[in-house]
């Protein structure tokens, strides 16, 4: 089994130093241009080596290193599209659909929260998708587009890559033209171990600078997996991990890199019988803890709006709902559906009015907190 030593202090002092380069490698703005590229030239030697010794040993959280191969090659929208499956997209992301249909799969549509018909569909041989309820449908890059709404182009290209773990192909010459060929087949995954949180320091200095390292404990864990490709390759990874209430994992790292290993669910904290606290996900029902320590009430979270309805249901034994959902466009969208279903739920989003969500508040007090120490 593989063993995940935390990172060295030489490592934390290189690549993970705060500041940025041009200050670490001394650079001025005042310095013409052919100082300043042999500045970057040297800093660059100094650096890499030890970048490409501690990936070897596996001291370089895995999805660090893949950011790197991000900014080393431009990641084009038609090497997405022809390399990367959509099935590997939904698998990565934890959706499974019931049962293949034909030469079709067919999903509980991902983009909308009242699907409960599996009217989501996708052509595996000719990798695209279309959403029968909303008559809408393209190719990966589109969905990517429709299910992170809020990120950049190029942010959705980078997502797609790193939640399919096909970071590795673009250093592959056969990758960079256009594939004429079936998509891959889904990606496979096996969890190594699962230990309690507070062993590996990736990790815990994830859950620090989202500060909810506290309220962490006991409730989170570090799974270690790998995922093999059909060409029989693995790639380890560590994530902090949730369970939902399928046993399956919730996992979150740093770059934003979200998955599940296993069924999408929902997950239920049982507490007072009368009155419960909604969240999209366990990051802001763990900011919200920090903040209420003695809070009495069940807990449901989500773990995706697409599962809306299955809360919703799961919700509706009682008498006091509070909702807790992101300040966008499907959050917003998501607390309406579920107050039309159920009247008494209130939008508690004002408590973090200006940001995201509540951890976003979370980190914002947290750093101007530091600012001012």
């Amino acid at each position: 089994m593989k063993h995940y030593p935390a990172r060295s202090r030489e490592l934390e002092s290189s690549w993970a130093n705060p500041l940025p380069v041009r200050v670490q490698a001394g650079i001025s703005s005042n310095e013409p241009q052919a100082v300043r590229l042999g500045k970057v030239c040297r800093y660059a030697t100094q650096v890499i080596p030890k970048l490409l010794y501690n990936i070897r040993r596996g001291q370089i959280f895995v999805p660090f290193f893949i950011a790197l191969i991000f900014m080393k090659n431009k990641i084009s929208a038609r090497w997405v599209k022809d390399n990367i499956s959509i099935v590997d997209l939904l698998t990565g992301l934890g959706f499974e659909p019931p049962k293949p249909v034909g030469k079709e799969r067919k999903y509980i549509s991902m983009l909308r929260d009242t699907d409960t018909d599996a009217s989501f569909s996708v052509d595996e041989k000719k990798n695209v998708w279309h959403d029968h309820g909303e008559g809408i449908g393209g190719n990966i890059v589109e969905l990517g587009l429709r299910y992170w709404k809020d990120l950049s182009f190029p942010e959705v290209l980078e997502k797609i890559v790193a939640v399919t773990n096909s970071g590795h192909l673009l250093n592959n010459p056969a990758t960079l033209k256009r594939q004429k060929q079936p998509a891959a087949t889904a990606r496979h995954y096996h969890i190594l171990k699962i230990q309690d949180v507070g062993l590996n320091h990736a990790i815990t200095q994830y859950l620090q600078s989202r500060g909810i390292w506290q309220t962490a404990q006991g409730r989170l864990k570090e799974v270690y997996y790998y995922i093999e490709d059909a060409q029989k390759k693995r790639s380890n990874f560590f994530a902090a991990g949730w369970q939902n209430a399928n046993g399956s994992w919730e996992i979150r790292s740093t770059l934003n890199f979200k998955a599940c290993l296993g069924h999408k669910d929902i997950s239920f904290i049982p507490g007072n019988k009368q009155s419960l606290a909604v969240f999209e996900g366990f990051i802001d029902y763990l900011s919200w803890l920090s903040e209420n320590p003695f809070a009495e009430e069940s807990v449901l979270v989500l773990n995706s709006v697409a599962l809306l309805q299955t809360g919703i249901k799961k919700a509706a034994g009682f008498n006091q709902i509070s909702l807790y959902f992101d300040n966008d466009p499907s959050g917003r969208k998501a607390s309406l559906s579920f107050q039309k279903a159920l009247p008494q739920a209130v939008d508690r989003s004002a408590i973090y009015e200006g940001y995201k969500d509540y951890n976003d508040k979370l980190v914002a007090e947290l750093n101007q907190h530091q600012l001012h120490r």
